[in-house]
């Protein structure tokens, strides 16, 4: 079962259970209403003939009633019964009289109806009767007898109860109908209304059906602010990372082709020309192969580490103190080169950050002071607290970078202008980028005043981990 038909199938199921509930409880409390009026009508009925009784005078004649039997029938000439409802003079030995009534004298010709008047003739009282032709009856008898004793009568009141329940009947069979129109209306309601809300996941199924591998665009359209929305927004979100995974994945793989097709033609073409009978020629091509091996294996080791730069587990924060952290990079970063090194500032207090991927950074912008430098030559370092963030910089008296470069210096293969000799890829600001940006900073290139540039890493203190987007200034 799809889930529309699952929900119009359990909104037209609770509709029905609420439509036959009320039923049911209308319909209770109906009858109860029915049996309290009919109890009522027998009480009125007796109160009224008790009246009578009491004044024992003729209403039309002024004169005192002399026997039952005038008293009965004055009773039932001057009462109009209820509907329903039949009112009956009976004496022994004497015919039966009654008001006049629907039925006509068919009650007073049923054995069981006669038997119980006979009865409670002599006792009072209500007898309630299942009779074939008249169905439930309710025989009630007021008896009334002369002081002496010598006349006996009874009131008899039926009450037909089927009679009574038609009405009812007749109200809860339009009822139903009623019901059975809005059940129709309200499953019609549920169909609409279904296929409206799960439009959106319809929807949701055909555009991930048309995504593959090569078309990851596809987003889906967003409308309203119910929760279906919000799912919208996280399946475009998911898209938007699976795209980006994707884009990472393909330019990985062709910058890694791209950049390791030179070494692997430099290590062929020395391999065809090598002359193993030559040991000056096999040793000196061996010392080649061996550096140009090495230079693939950092090329490869780059590329792992700006994959891995999407990853939630790139950077491993934890406490660190900045002062030992400063420390720790300036001490390291002496063994780069000869050159002025100086630590320009240290700032105190605890930080949180990854100082193995913040000590990798720093390093790589001293190690690229020390390529734009000559010996001897001022690199400095330093970090600085300010509100809200944390600054970590490395600044020398270098070449610099021309303006025309300052952006592109920070995309994968990017290089400006570089001395001779200068073994690198274009790598190593984009790792710098990266790792500033899984800490939810940026770094920021200024040039300096007369001479050289000062790159710094701009942090957050309070921020967490990604979402931050660096950019060069």
């Amino acid at each position: 079962m799809s889930v529309r038909l699952r929900i119009t199938a359990v909104m037209a199921l609770l509709a029905a259970l609420g439509l036959a509930v009320a039923g049911a409880f209308v319909y209770a409390l109906e009858s109860s209403r029915l049996i309290r009026d009919v109890n009522q009508q027998i009480e009125q009925e007796q109160q009224e003939f008790v009246r009578l009784q009491e004044e024992g005078i003729d209403p039309a004649t002024g004169v005192r009633f002399d026997d039952v039997h005038s008293l009965l029938v004055t009773f039932l000439a001057r009462n109009v019964p209820d509907d329903h409802e039949m009112l009956v003079a009976y004496q022994p030995g004497r015919p039966l009289e009654r008001s006049p009534s629907p039925l006509g004298d068919g009650p007073l010709r049923s054995t069981q109806i006669l038997n119980s008047l006979e009865t409670l003739a002599v006792t009072g009282g209500t007898t309630k009767l299942e009779t074939s032709e008249f169905g439930e009856v309710w025989v009630t008898a007021l008896p009334v007898r002369l002081s002496d004793g010598s006349d006996t009568g009874a009131l008899g009141v039926l009450n037909f109860l089927d009679e009574e329940y038609a009405d009812l009947n007749q109200t809860m069979t339009t009822y139903a109908l009623v019901g059975a129109l809005t059940l129709l209306v309200i499953t019609g309601l549920a169909v609409w209304q279904s296929g409206r809300l799960l439009a959106p996941l319809r929807v949701l199924r055909a555009t991930t059906e048309e995504i593959g591998a090569t078309d990851l665009s596809r987003r889906l359209p967003v409308t309203g602010s119910d929760d279906l929305t919000a799912l919208t927004v996280t399946v475009n979100g998911m898209l938007a990372r699976l795209e980006t995974a994707f884009d990472d994945q393909r330019r990985f793989l062709d910058d890694a082709g791209h950049e390791l097709r030179t070494p692997v033609t430099v290590l062929r073409g020395h391999l065809e020309l090598l002359n193993a009978s030559d040991p000056d020629d096999v040793a000196q091509t061996r010392e080649l192969l061996l550096d140009e091996v090495d230079r693939m294996s950092r090329l490869v080791d780059d590329l792992i580490t700006l994959a891995k730069a999407r990853r939630p587990d790139f950077v491993r924060p934890e406490p660190v103190s900045l002062a030992e952290l400063t420390e720790s990079i300036f001490a390291k970063a002496g063994a780069l080169g000869e050159r002025a090194w100086r630590l320009e500032a240290v700032a105190g207090g605890e930080v949180r950050l990854d100082p193995q991927r913040i000590t990798q950074a720093v390093l790589q912008l001293a190690e690229n002071a020390v390529k734009h430098t000559d010996p001897g030559a001022v690199v400095a370092l330093g970090s600085e607290r300010r509100p809200g963030r944390v600054v970590i910089w490395v600044r020398d008296e270098g070449d610099g970078v021309p303006a025309d470069q300052r952006e592109t210096i920070f995309e994968r293969f990017g290089r400006a202008t570089v001395r001779e000799g200068d073994p690198g890829f274009g790598l190593g600001l984009s790792l710098v980028a990266a790792i500033a940006e899984g800490h939810g900073g940026e770094v920021v290139l200024t040039p300096g005043s007369s001479s050289g540039s000062a790159f710094a890493l701009v942090l957050p203190v309070d921020a967490e981990p990604g979402g931050f987007t660096w950019h060069a200034s």
